[in-house]
């Protein structure tokens, strides 16, 4: 395991009944990373566990002078499981003259020497495409749906209502609605720049009931939030919340503490320090499922 999420990774090695390998990453006073591998990988299957999250790009230099690491120790193969993939909403050309960083983060993968990329619930899935090694693209939703079943916020009711906060995640809605056996709503919204969301009007019904949202992942909470207040404006009873990636960056926390979402559920594909965590939010652990996918391949 290396910086970004220590604590998935041990619960990963421990649901294998392993111990983490063993290594020494050290920061100099300029900046600059140094790893050492304090045991012998010599051909190994190594599974390298590391999300590029907040620091993004220290996280990505870091994975990548890892796996320089392995290559030079004669790895047999090198596995990088990267619950959240950081850049990956800058996956095509919106205006003339932008990057596609979520391509150019695929290269330097590839040319570092990854051999397979184990991943949860990318922004957009055609960055599988990106790759020419093999990608494993895990799925939250069946973790996220078995809460939400426990509470029992399930179709059997008739009252619960899975919404979309914009056209770009009616298929992840759907596949929720799917689990919990409920009809979808979507919200259509309009976003003039970048972190800034406007909402415009929801398409479905959700008077009288209540409605849980999901989306891929939470940054600034804009959008979330303002589709909370919405649905709560629009006659929703209670609004409850759900994403794969709590990035929750700037004002996120105040955001969600105060809007009308009564849970907020995530998953612990990025690591949640105390001043990120609070009384409405719920974390879910991908550890099994990672555990159960490295096992299998």
């Amino acid at each position: 395991a290396l910086s970004s999420n220590q604590e998935l990774a041990k619960k990963i090695a421990r649901n294998m009944g392993l111990d983490l390998g063993k290594c020494n990453v050290k920061t100099f006073s300029d900046g600059e990373i140094q790893i050492n591998i304090e045991e012998s990988v010599r051909g190994s299957h190594v599974f390298l566990i590391q999300s590029t999250s907040s620091p993004v790009n220290e996280n990505l230099m870091e994975l990548l002078i890892m796996v320089d690491a392995l290559k030079r120790a004669s790895v047999g193969s090198v596995n990088v499981v990267m619950p959240y993939y950081g850049y990956a909403r800058q996956d095509r050309k919106a205006r003339p003259r932008e990057p596609i960083t979520s391509k150019l983060v695929a290269n330097m993968l590839q040319r570092a020497g990854v051999d397979r990329l184990v991943t949860i619930d990318l922004h957009a899935s055609q960055i599988q495409g990106f790759f020419d090694i093999p990608v494993d693209h895990l799925m939250g939703a069946p973790l996220i749906a078995d809460y939400f079943e426990r509470i029992g916020l399930t179709g059997a009711e008739g009252d619960v209502v899975v919404v979309s906060p914009d056209h770009g995640g009616v298929t992840r809605a759907r596949k929720l609605a799917d689990f919990l056996k409920t009809p979808i709503a979507i919200i259509d919204k309009r976003r003039p720049r970048a972190n800034v969301a406007e909402i415009m009007n929801i398409i479905g019904d959700v008077k009288g009931k209540k409605c849980v949202l999901i989306d891929d992942m939470i940054d600034t909470a804009g959008t979330i939030t303002l589709a909370a207040n919405a649905l709560k404006e629009l006659g929703a009873t209670e609004v409850y919340a759900s994403c794969t990636h709590a990035v929750l960056s700037g004002p996120a926390i105040e955001r969600i503490n105060n809007s009308a979402i009564t849970k907020l559920v995530v998953l612990d594909t990025i690591e949640m320090p105390e001043e990120r965590q609070s009384e409405k939010i719920v974390q879910l652990s991908i550890a099994h499922l990672l555990a159960d996918a490295i096992i299998r391949i």
